[in-house]
């Protein structure tokens, strides 16, 4: 299951509103001309029962053409009036989609990184991509229909009782079966589609992580595995959508039904009227074509409420991030009245973490960093030093103590603010699609070619891009491998110019020369600023000014290389291990 929020039906209907209201004078614009042109369609029952009236009356040729000019005209306007009515509902529903998907992404990056990483990638995708259609298509098509759909049908059913009431009581028996089946529906529908998009995001999810991490499962021969996860993934999105299929089966045998009600009786109770003079031929055969012209509206009715439900599902999704992002101003700096980071100093008091379901995997750490300090985190694997790094990176909450900057919680702050504070550079980097220039000023909008060089020499890249700056980067363009594409990360960190960086192994695809080189670049670049570095290549403990040694979630020793190295200990001992290696 999905851990990021499912907004409410109340939530989304204010969400509707706001959206339909941002551009209201279109919205209003195509249900004014989808209203004119369900208007004439009345005429065409209405004009054909007066002509047969008065044909019946002795009528001449020349009253019956006028009467079939005037039929033609209603309906050469009414096809007018509906073809401007779906352009204007489609440029409306293209701008509101495109609103949905740019709140969706300001949302997302406004997310913590950990919210983020834990809700998965085929959860995000699914709610930016066929979540965010959905709703457009909604919006576009659904909305402006079912509204016209409704007064076509309160139209006619008006008309209908105008013609022949007796006969137009007929009509709201269809209607009251389609009202109780229509009930029957929507109590049942919402969760079951809720699902459905939750089985689909799951299954995208599965499909994403197999596919990316492809050479690992062949080199662990995890493939049964990935497999045996990708039909059990299958089987449930193929559950959840049968529950739909289900749902969609009985009601739409309910409401075929109701359609066949009101034609069965109005035809032989017609016939019967007619024949004893209560109502004139043209007046049944208006009332029998008017209750056959009210299947259409029907009909689009239930169709677009079986699919008002799929995209009120999907848009229960997308704007369930809206209460999710941290606030401008976090709880803790509002309780403390606003205020900023006293200063830049990171201290890490009594933490112990556990991952979801997990025992504690740090175990009561203290640190205080001083700033402008490099300090740099070594120990075995499994020793705690990547979460510790998440810690420092505001990207994890721990689950005691506190990690703060300048007397604030980093967890607390805002990710604007926190990214501005503090940078967390991994193993695993992204190339976006564009250019080279593109990719860096992500880091620094507005930055000049000088500092974008500048940014690239500071990491050894070599300039032998076919176009420089302007190269464009991507699978179906110049194809980064994993150093050039770490170096790039690299990069932006030196634009972005955090006063604290976070570097976890963030050198490993760099051969051990071009990663010391890169390093000791990288420290003269972000003179002044502090740098905690997470490595296992233990040279970048003999660069920093301090060394902390963990082990089974521990910090076991800290200080200077030399002291360190001088002493018995563990640091000793996996400084004799690496260099023997």
């Amino acid at each position: 299951m999905s851990t990021l929020p499912i907004a409410s039906p109340r939530q989304v209907r204010w969400a509707a509103v706001a959206l339909v209201r941002s551009d209201g004078r279109a919205f209003a614009a195509v249900l004014a001309l989808n209203a004119a042109a369900a208007l004439l369609g009345l005429a065409g029952p209405w004009l054909l029962g007066r002509i047969i009236d008065r044909v019946a009356e002795g009528a001449t040729t020349g009253d019956v053409d006028r009467f079939g000019l005037l039929l033609l005209g209603c309906a050469l306007v009414q096809v007018l009036l509906s073809r401007q009515a779906r352009y204007l509902a489609h440029r409306f529903g293209e701008r509101s989609a495109a609103k949905v998907r740019e709140q969706l992404l300001d949302r997302v990056l406004a997310l913590p990184a950990g919210t983020a990483e834990r809700a998965g990638t085929g959860d995000l995708t699914a709610r930016g991509t066929a979540d965010s259609t959905a709703v457009g298509e909604t919006l576009r098509d659904a909305a402006p229909e079912l509204l016209v759909a409704c007064a076509q049908i309160l139209f006619i059913l008006g008309a209908i009782l105008t013609v022949s009431p007796l006969l137009g009581s007929c009509g709201l028996l269809g209607i009251l079966g389609i009202a109780l089946g229509s009930r029957w529906y929507l109590r049942r529908s919402r969760p079951a589609y809720l699902a459905d998009r939750a089985a689909t995001a799951g299954l995208a999810e599965t499909l994403s992580a197999t596919a990316g991490g492809a050479r690992t499962v062949d080199a662990l021969g995890l493939g049964a595995q990935r497999l045996a996860a990708g039909r059990a993934a299958v089987a449930e999105a193929r559950r959840a959508r049968l529950r739909t299929l289900h749902l969609r089966l009985r009601f739409f045998a309910a409401i075929n039904l109701s359609y066949t009600v009101p034609a069965a009786l109005v035809l032989p109770l017609g016939a019967v009227l007619v024949a004893h003079g209560a109502v004139t031929p043209g007046a049944a055969v208006a009332t029998a074509l008017y209750l056959q012209r009210i299947v259409d509206p029907l009909d689009t009715v239930v169709v677009l409420l079986e699919g008002l439900q799929s995209s009120t599902a999907a848009y229960a999704r997308v704007e369930g991030l809206a209460p999710a992002p941290v606030p401008a101003q976090s709880r803790t700096e509002q309780a403390a009245g606003g205020h900023e980071p006293a200063d830049d100093r990171i201290r890490v008091s009594g933490v112990r973490y556990a991952y979801p379901d997990g025992p504690d995997v740090l175990h009561g750490l203290d640190l205080d960093l001083t700033p402008g300090e490099r300090l740099a985190v070594v120990g075995p694997s499994g020793s705690g030093k990547t979460t510790l790094g998440r810690l420092l990176a505001g990207v994890e909450r721990p689950r005691t103590g506190s990690v703060t900057v300048g007397g604030v919680p980093l967890a607390d702050l805002a990710p604007e603010r926190l990214r501005r504070q503090v940078v967390l550079v991994t193993q695993e980097h992204h190339v976006f699609l564009g250019t080279l220039r593109d990719n860096l000023e992500i880091a620094a909008p507005g930055a000049g070619d000088a500092a974008l060089t500048a940014a690239l020499d500071a990491v050894g890249w070599q300039h032998d891009l076919p176009d420089g700056l302007d190269t464009d980067l991507g699978p179906a363009a110049t194809r980064l491998d994993g150093a050039r594409a770490q170096q790039l990360a690299l990069a932006r960190v030196i634009l972005a110019d955090p006063h604290t960086l976070v570097l976890d192994e963030a050198t490993a695809l760099l051969d051990p020369a071009t990663a010391r080189h890169t390093e000791r670049a990288l420290a003269a670049a972000l003179t002044g600023r502090t740098v905690i570095a997470i490595a296992h290549r233990l040279h970048t403990a003999h660069d920093a000014d301090r060394v902390a040694v963990l082990a089974g979630g521990r910090l076991t020793a800290l200080g200077p290389h030399e002291d360190l190295l001088a002493e018995p200990g563990p640091y000793a001992d996996l400084w004799r291990t690496w260099r023997t290696a």
